[in-house]
């Protein structure tokens, strides 16, 4: 009996072994990105080739490398670069030329208008007086413009991009205290120089010493320009502009107002505090002519000004420094 042959069984062929997928840079899980492990040694690039240096198509922040430059030199920030910001703000602005404007008129206009009044026909002493009604009204403008230099940052909320710009909040105050000052001072100082060389021209009376040229001038500059600085202190805490500015305007008028409606020979005392530590008060004593004859005289106003408005300041630093914006 023949043995018929079987057919031979046919063999599966062989699989090929699957490809790994590519991963992609960053995966998402949870919606939140995670970092590709970084690339082999050997597939990394040198200096001068792509990939390897920040001018290479992987040399970006997406590419998880750590040894990214950023083409934007970067320098530490200092004061200076604060100032320079602070300078540009305070003088593109609308409300810098309009309030040292009227500022000005009214300093040097109505010290011209008080000199043709009195003319010379009859002796002033002291020559330079007639300048106190001008800087009074002029101090005014300086303190709305002080509240104004922060206050309307914090309205428009300008003071958030500020202090992302430079996170060093006690910075920025000191800035905007030294631009604001020197332009106020500076600004003073130029009209009431004007003023006391009008006076001197037009008016009949004993001529004025040094120091008496020295605090109508460089003294009633200071005196303001502190006033300007309390204001922006003032400005700091309450971040609010007409709140800020009605405070320094009772600041400035209300001891004298109230003074006024003081009656009694109890409330005398009181009633004299109020008018020798006034401002009024104070910015006549620079022109020796001052309100009550117990009144501060020479230069002391100038120092207790000084102290208000450095209590107020730190005031101010130690509430931005803690308070959110």
């Amino acid at each position: 009996m023949m043995l018929q042959a079987q057919p031979p069984v046919p063999q599966a062929a062989p699989q090929a072994a699957p490809q790994p997928q590519p991963q992609p840079a960053y995966a998402t899980a949870g919606g939140l990105p995670q970092q590709a492990a970084p690339a082999p040694h050997h597939q990394q690039g040198h200096p001068g080739q792509h990939g390897g240096q920040p001018g290479g198509p992987q040399a970006n922040w997406q590419g998880g490398h750590a040894g990214y430059v950023s083409p934007i030199p970067v320098r530490p920030a200092h004061l200076g670069h604060a100032l320079a910001s602070e300078w540009t703000k305070i003088k593109s602005v609308r409300s810098t030329m309009w309030t040292l404007g009227v500022m000005v008129l009214l300093i040097a206009g109505i010290g011209l208008l008080a000199a043709v009044a009195a003319g010379s026909d009859r002796e002033m002493n002291p020559v330079l007086g007639l300048g106190f009604v001008g800087v009074l009204l002029g101090s005014l403008c300086v303190m709305t413009l002080g509240v104004l230099s922060i206050s309307s940052e914090y309205g428009t909320g300008m003071i958030r991009t500020t202090l992302t710009a430079c996170p060093s909040r006690a910075r920025v105050l000191t800035a905007k205290a030294i631009v604001f000052f020197g332009l106020a001072f500076v600004i003073t100082t130029v009209s009431t120089a004007l003023v006391a060389l009008l006076d001197c021209g037009l008016l009949n009376g004993p001529a004025p010493t040094g120091d008496q040229w020295m605090r109508a001038t460089v003294g009633a500059g200071l005196y303001v320009a502190m006033l300007g600085l309390l204001a922006l202190a003032v400005g700091t805490l309450l971040r609010h502009s007409a709140g800020a500015i009605s405070t320094m305007m009772g600041v400035v008028l209300l001891p004298l107002l109230l003074a006024l409606f003081l009656r009694g020979e109890s409330l005398k005392p009181v009633q004299e505090a109020l008018i020798e530590y006034s401002v009024p008060s104070a910015l006549a004593a620079l022109y020796d002519i001052p309100l009550l004859p117990s009144a501060p005289m020479g230069w002391t106003p100038l120092w207790i000004i000084t102290g208000v408005t450095a209590v107020a300041l730190g005031g101010a630093y130690a509430a931005l420094a803690t308070r959110d914006v």
